[in-house]
């Protein structure tokens, strides 16, 4: 059986800075892939691509994670003919939605302006193109600015164009550079008529095309031009398009097969690959392979190359409650690779990474790579000496203040001093502090796994801190002032402020470590599963003060209509899943089954909120499978009602 026929890349695209349905793109890439391509339907802002536009600037190389964090790396590649225009805003066509294909393995979007069929089919770090001009006007291929200065060069031979871009958005990434090279078949390129113009961010480069029918490979590097040309010769050079989309065809439906289910709702097994495609696709691989087949990789802390592998564009905030413990049922061995990366980048710039895109950007708070960590060696997987060195980094970030907020744990050295970070030193303060308690509970847990019993203890108390927020008479975790007194005024339905993308009623359970604690604080089982209930039962309302106006993660509460579960973003998803934790599956079963039901669907507007680089779809495929890991960083699922008939996992049945 085929399960690519069942994926819609298109799923969560049809979004709004004011209004996300996934903020998805439909990326062309192999699974965890360097090199993504996109079509741009308009590219003025992050939200470059739209479903329902008919019509499109350009085919896109990107690695945009998500529309808050920018691209890097980027260009945008435009068939022309007639007038050139050296801008995408200039160079636009028309073209049918209808007739076009758009999959994880292949693309092809025919430009009506130029009467050209564009094809395209990836490899690891490139991709190859074929280009069709259905008529007899001189016809160019233009490579167009996006963001950065670009250069251009002709190889000697006239077959290839060289190109740079330093182009990079948030993050922090010296002497970032990305080199490309595009190799025509020799004789292909019109070498007199061929012209580079504009500079720097303006610059663009038109080749002109002797042939109406070619193929093009494309070769990316970090490092040197020399990489990426020897790119294009180890993957892609043996091969006509036609094989390598085969190629492509194989590797993707190898993945989509690790899961495979049986269910007599057509919807639901579109809708779940659609999302198993979109696990595949984060974080991306940012090493290369020198002439000797070994990894290395450009790292941004120092600007030099290192041996050894690299990851890029993740948000652990997001990403450690669902994809990874979703990996470490189907992807472990990527899973291996992707921690020794990730520490890799501790051991170049001394912090563990927090929300990277080519570099670090650390937009969202606290270190949950904590328990991205803890989940791999509680599940048997990566090295001892990996596991210690990333245990040396979350040391460091629990016990000093980084260099710059981007780094490390946000209002560290006042948690140690307090027990809790003060609401008038921080912004998030709930969250802040949460957030460390549980990274302390990974950090003990760890050292256990390790022998390194001298921080058990230490760190297993510190996890408490939780403790010190609860405030008994409302029920919720509430902002503490350096002078012990709580944030006033409070309302648990304002957003922001003391919280992270959420109020008072989404925060408060964010205890994954500790329930049996949590249900103390309420003062037993029965009193917390009261205030789950009324968290369901409430109506979702919200105020906007903490923010100062509305974003748009409100909106989608409010709009799904789940009560106070915000399912539309990361810090709900683990509520209802606390109901069989206190022994009420069938309530938590009933819940789950109307979120994954009423609020996922295989279309543009197919998630209730951000996807966030997998994060949405591996809660809708685990809420399907009927396990979830209620505390990432164990071995253990909590289990509730199977919304598929039949499952296996690589090639096991459960």
């Amino acid at each position: 059986m085929k399960y690519l026929p069942y994926v819609n890349i298109k799923m969560g695209t049809k979004s709004h800075i004011r209004r996300s349905h996934g903020n998805t793109l439909p990326l062309t890439q192999r699974p965890f892939g360097m090199a993504s391509f996109c079509p741009q339907t308009e590219g003025k802002s992050a939200w470059f691509f739209q479903p329902d536009h008919e019509f499109l600037e350009g085919i896109r190389l990107t690695h945009q994670p998500s529309p808050w964090i920018g691209d890097y790396g980027t260009f945008l590649i435009t068939p022309q003919n007639d007038v050139i225009a050296k801008s995408a805003e200039n160079a636009w066509s028309g073209y049918r939605i209808k007739d076009s294909v758009m999959r994880p393995d292949y693309m092809s979007v025919t430009f009506l302006r130029s009467n050209c069929r564009l094809e395209l089919t990836p490899t690891e770090r490139g991709g190859m193109l074929r280009l069709t001009f259905n008529d007899t006007r001189p016809s160019f291929l233009s490579i167009l600015p996006i963001k950065g200065k670009y250069t251009y060069t002709l190889n000697e031979e006239g077959t290839t164009l060289l190109g740079t871009t330093d182009g990079h958005s948030q993050d922090s990434a010296k002497n970032f550079k990305m080199y490309f090279a595009i190799q025509l078949p020799r004789g292909a390129i019109d070498i007199e008529r061929t012209y580079f113009e504009g500079e720097g961010e303006n610059a663009c480069a038109h080749i002109a095309l002797k042939e109406r029918k070619l193929e093009a490979r494309i070769g990316i590097s970090y490092i040197s031009h020399e990489l990426a040309l020897n790119t294009i010769k180890r993957e892609c050079t043996s091969l006509s398009f036609d094989e390598l989309r085969l190629e492509n065809e194989v590797i993707w439906e190898e993945r989509l097969h690790r899961i495979e289910i049986e269910t007599d709702n057509e919807e639901r097994m579109k809708t779940f690959y659609s999302c198993l495609y979109r696990t595949f696709l984060f974080p991306h691989k940012a090493y290369e392979l020198d002439e000797n087949g070994e990894a290395i990789h450009y790292s941004p802390a120092d600007g030099t190359v290192h041996a050894g592998v690299r990851y890029t564009d993740n948000g652990f905030w997001d990403t450690y409650r669902t994809v990874y413990p979703l990996f470490t049922l189907i992807a472990r061995e990527e899973y291996k690779e992707m921690l020794e990366g990730f520490v890799n980048d501790y051991k170049e710039g001394g912090w563990l990474p927090r929300w990277i895109s080519i570099g670090e950007v650390g937009c969202m708070p606290s270190t949950l790579i904590d328990a991205v960590i803890l989940e791999a060696a509680s599940n048997g997987i990566s090295t001892q000496g990996t596991l210690n060195l990333a245990l040396d980094g979350m040391l460091r970030h629990a016990r000093e203040e980084a260099p710059a907020p981007r780094y490390g744990r946000n209002g560290v050295l006042s948690y140690i001093k307090y027990g809790y970070v003060p609401s008038d030193e921080y912004k998030e303060s709930v969250n802040l502090t949460l957030d460390a308690a549980y990274g302390d509970w990974c950090i003990a847990r760890l050292a256990e796994i390790l022998g390194r019993d001298e921080l058990t203890e230490e760190f297993m108390a510190r996890s408490k801190s939780y403790k010190n927020l609860f405030d008994k008479s409302t029920g919720f975790m509430r902002g503490r002032k350096r002078d012990g007194t709580m944030s006033e005024p409070f309302d648990p339905s304002t957003w922001g402020g003391d919280y992270t993308e959420a109020s008072a009623w989404q925060s408060s359970f964010a205890v994954p470590h500790d329930i049996d604690g949590l249900c103390e604080l309420y003062g037993g089982k029965d009193e917390l599963i009261k205030k789950l209930d009324a968290l369901f039962n409430e109506k979702p309302s919200y105020r906007v003060f903490g923010y100062g106006g509305e974003i748009h993660e409100m909106t989608e509460m409010a709009l799904c209509d789940f009560g106070q579960m915000a399912i539309s973003n990361q810090p709900s998803f683990h509520i209802p899943y606390i109901y069989v934790a206190l022994g009420e599956e069938p309530k938590a079963s009933k819940i789950i089954e109307r979120l994954v039901s009423e609020a996922f669907s295989s279309t543009e507007k197919g998630y209730p909120g951000d996807e966030d680089n997998g994060t949405m779809s591996a809660w809708y495929i685990l809420s399907c499978l009927g396990m979830y890991r209620l505390t990432p960083g164990k071995s253990e699922w909590v289990y509730t009602k199977r919304l598929v008939n039949k499952i296996k996992i690589l090639g096991k049945e459960i």
